[in-house]
């Protein structure tokens, strides 16, 4: 009887070893630093503007912040030269973008031993007979006081009016910011009810609405970092 021999195996050559490929490193381009700058904010007299001053410097501490005191009186023209300002309205001047913050209370700046104080609050009537002395600087504009007494000296700015209301020479009227920024021991203030509120508002040039401006605007409205525009 035949046996059927076995097949031989079959052999196949080893496997070559993979091709070794050189990685490829792409290196990211490094980011170019920011050209130093500093974040030039006007502020009118009378404005407190520290909460946010304070968010800035934690949002932006590479910028700089310097504050520019600026008058009401010139706010429109000096703004040509900040970054955005903290004024009063009204400006007109369609070349400025406004954003309103506030308003403020008027109130009447008083010698401490005037009878006005008797009141806890004033209106426009109780001024009748009154030296109302309208600043140089006035923030509020005319004010229309029926049988008010035209003061005999030319007008003041607010800080030389309130002294001369101290002296019972007259009164003042003014938003209440701006009496507890020249605020004395020798006079008071108390609220007129039926005076014109001063509307304080952010503005900045049209053409100058820059990421740092835009970042400034979105911590005046209360934006977090994570917040979209």
């Amino acid at each position: 009887m035949r046996r059927n021999r076995a097949a031989p195996a079959q052999r196949f050559p080893p496997p070559k070893p993979p091709k070794k490929t050189a990685k490829v490193v792409f290196d990211a381009p490094e980011a170019e630093p920011e050209t130093p700058r500093t974040f030039r904010l006007g502020v009118i007299p009378g404005a407190t503007p520290g909460k946010w001053i304070d968010a800035w410097k934690r949002r932006m501490p590479h910028v700089p912040l310097e504050l520019v005191p600026i008058e009401v009186a010139t706010q429109s023209e000096v703004i040509r030269d900040l970054d955005a300002a903290i004024v009063r309205l009204p400006l007109d001047d369609d070349s400025l973008h406004l954003i309103t913050l506030y308003d403020e209370v008027p109130v009447v700046v008083a010698s401490i031993e005037s009878h006005l104080l008797a009141a806890d609050e004033l209106t426009i009537a109780d001024l009748a007979g009154e030296v109302v002395m309208t600043p140089i600087d006035d923030p509020l504009g005319p004010l229309d006081i029926p049988g008010a007494v035209a003061p005999r000296f030319a007008p003041l700015p607010v800080a030389d009016a309130i002294v001369t209301a101290a002296a019972g020479t007259g009164i003042v009227i003014v938003p209440m910011s701006l009496a507890r920024l020249h605020h004395r021991k020798d006079v008071d203030q108390r609220p007129l009810v039926d005076g014109p509120v001063s509307t304080v508002a952010l503005a900045w040039r049209r053409e100058h609405t820059t990421p740092d401006v835009e970042t400034f605007i979105g911590i005046v409205r209360g934006r977090t970092t994570n917040s979209s525009r």
